[in-house]
């Protein structure tokens, strides 16, 4: 999906399959936070997580990818967009708290 929006806003890069720097930010910072979340296989799309693992300002950017290219890839990779849309099935699965040191009182 990146690769699809980066190809559209960032043209420079057209005819290679290179992401421009911006969108190569994009798509390492998603890869670190995948392979960091919590819920790991049981995730479902971000849009119903309840774990927001992404910074405020990359989720922005994030969901203008998605935006840009969710529709596009009905079209482009049918079969993707379809796990895609099963995926977004899925419930959210719910965390256990974190538990207060005992050490602290609760004021």
């Amino acid at each position: 999906m990146i690769a699809m929006y980066c190809r559209s806003h960032h043209g420079d890069n057209a005819r290679t399959a290179a992401l421009c720097s911006e969108c190569a930010e994009l798509q390492s910072y998603a890869l670190r936070r995948l392979e960091t979340c919590r819920v790991k296989e049981r995730k479902p799309t971000c849009a119903k997580c309840t774990v927001h693992c992404y910074a405020p300002v990359m989720r922005q950017r994030v969901r203008a990818v998605m935006r840009f290219a969710g529709p596009r890839m009905t079209y482009r990779h049918p079969i993707m967009a379809l796990w895609h849309l099963l995926d977004g099935l899925r419930s959210s699965p719910t965390l256990p708290r974190a538990k207060a040191p005992e050490d602290h009182p609760n004021v």
